[in-house]
This record gives C-alpha cells, structure tokens and sequence, in this order.
C-alpha cells in the first residue's frame, strides 16, 4: 500500500513542477491514487512501466555482498529504455555498496523512478571513493527516489578522519547522495542515517523537490549536514525531520527561488544560508522563503553566514516566517565574520531585503538577535516583525532578553528584544 501511495505521490509531485512529458505513466499512477487500489504488479503492467529489480542483476540483500555492479547494470539498462517509463527497483533487505554513479541523459521521456524498499549501506574503504560521493545522480531529465527506504552511510566508523577543522586542505569524505546537473528531481518519502559527510547535496540542478525525508546522525557527527544546496533553480523541501551534527539545511551559493517549509531541526546548527564569500565569482543568493520550521535545540535557528575578507556578492529577497525556536543558543543571527573572527578585512557579501516575521519561541542566550554584518557592505533592508522569544538559559536569569545590530539598517514593526533600534 505504501508502494501505490508513493507512486501516486510521484505523478502529483511532477504534475506541480509541470513536467510536460508525463503522460501515460502519469495517469495511471492517478487513478491508482483515487479509482482503487490495485496491486502494483497490475499497475505496472496497465502502466507500461518497466521494472528493473537489482536481485536480477546479482544483487543480495544480506548485508555482505557487495552489489555495486547491480546497480549499475540495472540503471545502464533502465537509462537505455526508450518505450515508457522505467522503474529501478531495491526490495527489502540490505543491500551493501560502493559508490554508484547513475549518469544520464537517458533515452526515455519519462522520468526514472528509483524505488528503494529496503536498506542501502556503504561500504567503509574509503579508498574505493575516488570522488565525494556514494550515490551520484548526474546529467539527468527526470529522476524520481522513493519507496520508504533506507541509505545507511555508515558514518561513525570514519568521521575520525575528518580534519577539516583543523586542516583547510582536508581530504572531506563522501556525501551519501548528490544530485548533479540533474533538472525535474524528486526525493520522497526516505531515510538517510549516518552520511559520512553531507546527507543529501543538491548542485546545479533545475526544479528538485524534497519532502517526508528523515535525516539521521548524531549531533557531534563532523560535516554531516542534512542537505547542503548550491547553484540551484527551483527548491522545495517540505514536510521533514532533520537532526545531525551541521546545519539541518545549508543554502551556498548561486541558490535562487528556494522554499523551505515545514521542517523540524534539531539537534544540529540550524537552517542556515552560506557560507558565502570563501570563493570567487560566486553566484547570487535570491528568493529564499523558509517557513513554518521548528527547531529544537539547536546551536543556531535561523543564520546567515559569511566569510571575512571575501570576495564581493551578494544575498537578498530572504524571508524567515512563522518559525518556533525550542531552547536554540542563537535565534536570529547573520555573522559576516564567520570562521574568520580575526580577520581584518570585511566581507563582500551584500545582504539585503531580509524579512524575519512571526518567530517565537525561546531562546538559551541573552542576545536572541545578533547582526554582525559587514563594514564595507553594511546589511540593508533588514525587517523584524513581531519577534516573541524569551531567555530560559541558567546565566543570570532574571535579566532581559536583548538585541545587537552591527552595520545593519534595521525596522521592527511589533514585538520586539531591545537594542536593534531602527536606523
């Protein structure tokens, strides 16, 4: 039954981003949705679609062999088939992998759907991972990853090789799944445990869709953001628990129309957008919306983040709404001294028209909104309406809750900490 509301969940979610190729794959997913429930072996066949099962290709879910090359030969065929829409299918068990690369384009029309049923584990000889990824889609029209299942990155047995703390020149480890160069994607309705580095990450694609993900890892697991996004056109995250050792959802650079809605964050380092500015030439950050989020627990809530001394661009058009803080160390924050405190030299990074309304909640420092924005490019446009948050940290507390604007024009319109007093 899962199986059949997931494929309807499928044609719906395509239908939105308006994916003019859907046709007769699409239509039957609805009516399976809304005329009956037929079992999918009968939908499959009235569909057309074609099902390329792993365990066809040698693949064993018994959590020793290694199935790598199953996954491949199931997508290369898959990727080949040019009479309908084609499924990859991961039943239930555990299935053990190296790094997979599914590459298009492919010849098909249709969007592929990857339907993973059952649990897939990385292996954990890092020197099998040439690259940053365990599971690579790239130069795709229409992926679709569904199925209820499970990506297991096997994290604690290497996060000890993480250095990137102490060593800019870090080897990182891999991410567990990277979208790459892919237009029209959609993830659904799947769990991550565990990444050896970034969960999802999510670069110059078209139109990616997320949501019902749950993202797992330990909240001092090094790097382990749950989706880190870059030089990308068209985001939705929706409907989705997130808790790790980073920031639940990273935004970097060259992101533009993004909506983050009804997330749950925590533990982890909060929504964050950037960092932005370490590079140059970065491309513009624009139209982000997250709304309805929770976070609990958090070191940060909602935060933009910049490197000193950067290179210029710029982040604008950002709102942060209706959003609950839980016991999160710093609410509201833009830091454009991030990871370089010392540095003399401002950052370049323009932030501007920046909406912050309806958040509440509380908050375990004194300072619930901290700007620190940049001498050179002061923040503007900067708007706090109706901020309802209240100090329940052990320090001293009976005294206020407060604000600190440094180089930001600032309105505030209701409810409001003192000390940001518009400029």
């Amino acid at each position: 039954m899962a199986i059949i509301s997931g494929l309807f969940l499928y044609a719906t979610t395509l239908l939105v981003l308006g994916l003019a190729f859907l046709s007769s794959a699409a239509k039957v997913h609805c009516d399976i949705g809304v005329g009956g429930r037929r079992d999918l072996a009968e939908a499959t066949k009235a569909s057309g679609i074609k099902v390329f099962d792993i365990t066809k290709y040698g693949a064993k879910g018994d959590d020793k062999t290694d199935c790598t090359m199953a996954f491949m030969k199931a997508w290369n065929e898959a990727c080949r088939t040019d009479t309908g829409p084609a499924k990859i299918l991961v039943p239930k068990g555990t299935f053990m992998t190296a790094p997979v690369i599914f590459q298009g384009p492919c010849k098909s029309n249709e969007p592929i759907i990857f339907e993973v049923q059952g649990t897939v584990k990385a292996t954990n000889d890092l020197s099998q991972y040439s690259e940053d990824t365990w599971f690579l889609f790239e130069k795709i029209i229409g992926v679709v990853l569904i199925g209820g299942g499970i990506f297991d990155g096997q994290g604690p047995s290497v996060w000890k090789y993480n250095d990137c703390k102490k060593n800019k020149d870090c080897t990182k480890l891999p991410s567990s799944i990277k979208f790459q160069r892919v237009t029209n994607a959609v993830v659904s309705d799947i769990t991550s445990v565990n990444s050896k580095f970034f969960h999802y990450h999510v670069t110059d694609c078209t139109n990616f869709t997320a949501n019902n993900l749950k993202i797992v890892a330990p909240d001092d697991s090094p790097n382990t953001d749950g989706m880190h996004i870059s030089d990308t056109n068209g985001v939705k995250v929706t409907k989705s628990t997130i808790g790790t050792g980073d920031d639940c959802i990273s935004i970097g650079q060259g992101v533009t129309n993004a909506t983050i809605s009804e997330v749950f964050c925590g533990p982890g380092h909060g929504l964050s957008i950037g960092s932005l500015g370490k590079y140059e030439d970065e491309a513009d950050v624009k139209g982000i919306m997250v709304i309805n989020c929770t976070l609990f627990n958090t070191t940060n809530g909602v935060r933009i983040k910049t490197w000193a001394a950067s290179p210029p661009s710029a982040a604008s058009n950002i709102t942060f709404q209706d959003i609950i803080m839980k016991s999160v160390k710093n609410p509201i924050i833009i830091d454009q001294k991030y990871g370089s405190r010392s540095s003399t030299e401002p950052s370049r990074v323009k932030i501007s028209d920046v909406h912050y309304k309806n958040i509440r909640g509380t908050s375990t420092s004194k300072v619930a909104v901290n700007f620190l924005c940049s001498s050179s490019v002061p923040c503007e446009g900067i708007e706090l309406t109706n901020i309802d948050l209240s100090y329940v940290g052990t320090k001293d507390p009976e005294s206020p809750i407060s604000a600190s604007c440094t180089n930001a024009k600032v309105k505030t319109r209701g409810a409001h900490p003192p000390g940001c007093e518009e400029l």
